[in-house]
């Protein structure tokens, strides 16, 4: 089997954090809407406990569906495709069809939850010891980062992978960043090192609009997740979300001529930039300098700080 069949045919498990990986929600956003179409369940909890500084990321106090007050804590959980005895099952050719299609929809795993505030070499090892024992054979990571960039023109969306054969197989390119990271490159190191093959994709989300969603940024992911595992995902209401996001922003712009000259200057710059190469370089250098910013701030204090 070749790299390539790795993530086209293989065992693979799509992973994304809240918090510091993911700006405008793009990267929870697109494993949510990827557990909303799967088959998927719930198959293993990783303790918050060991985890969480819970005064940066607090539980959360709601009601069940029986109308009883709970705690709902921040932590991680792996989801894949679970027989009655919780274990991962492969689905026979007589199933009935899921939302996705494709050729590989029904070997796609997720790893969802909040970025750890602490412990992360012991809880990246815990990652890996799962996607181990769940046959994992690639593992895609998707964050989404702050950048310069106008929020009228297509998300883009850059790949990355340590991995050569991958590079070679998939045409990504090596990441040339250095400096401060999350906790997806942790685990993409710690899966390497496991002999499980890694790819990260990230979104570059208008720095304008930190504050929103970004459900424009979250159909860029899942665009491009499709190009890599060979999957068909339903969109369901992201369409008309990202539509209604883009143009909420216009209206903001159109009451604000300095707001309206910036963006005028982002879309010139991005118009500039023709060659798929420079675009690439472009991104790398926006990523840089977004992670440097955030390791510059004091932390923030509240739920969802990452």
């Amino acid at each position: 089997m070749t790299q390539s069949d790795l993530f086209r045919s293989g065992r693979l498990l799509v992973v994304a954090f809240e918090g510091w990986n993911d700006a405008g929600e793009a990267a929870s956003g697109a494993v949510r809407a990827l557990k909303e179409v799967l088959d998927v369940v719930p198959i293993a909890d990783i303790d918050p406990e060991d985890y969480y500084d819970f005064q940066l990321n607090r539980p959360h106090v709601e009601f069940d569906d029986d109308g009883k007050r709970r705690l709902r804590w921040p932590g991680v959980t792996l989801y894949g495709p679970a027989g009655d005895d919780g274990m991962p099952r492969t689905r026979s050719a007589g199933d009935d069809p899921i939302g996705v299609s494709g050729t590989n929809h029904e070997n796609i795993y997720l790893l969802l939850g909040t970025e750890p505030s602490r412990g992360w070499k012991t809880f990246a090892t815990e990652t890996i010891d799962q996607a181990l024992t769940a046959d994992i054979t690639g593992v895609i990571l998707l964050g989404a980062l702050l950048a310069d960039v106008p929020h009228t023109r297509p998300i883009a969306i850059h790949s990355s992978s340590e991995n050569p054969d991958v590079r070679d197989e998939l045409g990504v390119e090596r990441s040339s960043y250095e400096g401060p990271v999350g906790i997806l490159s942790v685990i993409a190191t710690m899966a390497e090192e496991a002999g499980i093959p890694t790819v990260s994709l990230w979104a570059s989300v208008p720095h304008y609009v930190h504050n929103a969603p970004s459900p424009k940024a979250t159909l860029a992911l899942l665009d491009k997740l499709e190009e890599l595992v060979d999957v068909v995902i339903p969109r369901g209401d992201l369409l008309d979300e990202a539509r209604e996001w883009e143009e909420g922003i216009d209206a903001l712009a159109n009451d604000d001529d300095e707001m309206r000259s910036y963006i005028d200057q982002l879309e010139r710059a991005r118009d500039a930039v023709e060659a798929p190469e420079a675009s690439g370089e472009a991104i790398a250098q926006e990523f840089e300098r977004y992670l440097r910013k955030r390791d510059d701030e004091p932390p923030a204090d509240g739920p969802g700080a990452g």
